[in-house]
């Protein structure tokens, strides 16, 4: 049974339809790139999988059960196992509050730990992340880029969540911290189970981290498949464009 899934999804804006009849399983452990250029629906259905939207037709289930905030218990659960990470780092991250606040708000919002525990919890996912004890006590201007995307993973990940919804996560990085930032979501992957599902315009990074991709034109799936598939031998000329136009980083 997959752990987050859309089903015959459609969102629209109007009269215009953005999200068109798309259906998605997240399985334990997996990785799942959406892909797509601008307007392909990539946000709106980050924003349906995340519970923030609700579908205007089809739903959202979670563990099998469909999302929905009436479910006080499911929408708690739901919150804890599934955190999220932004393109922008910076405007991520409160700058009034230093990062052990920062990264302990989702263990004081969900009420899964205070005081002692907290800080234990709290020091662990900025260790997982690479960084040491002293950058609890700073606050998000005095760091890098690359270190505030750390930052925010280890936020993502304090909790202990089963699905990672990453929405761009390495596009405004340079590239050598891109890499480091990627390696980074392999290596936690790898030592939780965690699944991912990364949204991006880019198919190479996407290659680089999912084994599954989905591809995404006006609201539509026009392609799935392993992701290196899609990358040697894609099935439709849009995904062939996607693949022709990139730059290629190491594939998962």
């Amino acid at each position: 049974m997959s752990i987050l899934e859309l089903r015959g999804a459609r969102f629209s804006y109007g009269q215009r339809t953005v999200v068109d009849d798309v259906s998605l399983q997240v399985s334990e452990g997996e990785a799942v790139g959406l892909v797509g250029e601008s307007g392909a629906g990539k946000s709106t259905i980050f924003s349906l999988l995340l519970g923030l939207s609700a579908p205007h037709e089809g739903e959202v289930l979670f563990d099998g059960q469909p999302l929905s905030r009436r479910d006080r218990a499911l929408m708690r659960r739901f919150r804890a196992d599934v955190q999220t990470v932004f393109q922008d780092p910076y405007s991520s991250l409160d700058p009034r509050q230093r990062i052990d606040r920062i990264v302990g708000e989702p263990l004081r919002s969900l009420g899964i730990a205070r005081g002692e525990a907290a800080r234990q919890a709290v020091a662990e996912a900025v260790r997982s992340v690479g960084l040491d004890a002293d950058v609890l006590g700073r606050y998000p201007h005095e760091f890098s880029g690359g270190q505030r995307q750390r930052i925010a993973i280890a936020r993502a990940i304090v909790s202990k969540p089963r699905v990672l919804l990453a929405d761009e996560p390495v596009s405004a990085l340079d590239v050598t911290t891109r890499i480091q930032v990627i390696d980074l979501l392999r290596s936690l992957r790898a030592e939780t189970g965690l699944a991912l599902v990364m949204v991006s315009h880019d198919l190479s990074a996407v290659a680089a981290l999912c084994e599954r991709t989905v591809v995404l034109r006006a609201g539509a799936v026009v392609e799935e498949g392993p992701t290196r598939g899609i990358l040697n031998a894609p099935r439709t000329e849009y995904a062939r464009t996607l693949v022709a136009a990139i730059p290629r980083l190491p594939a998962a």
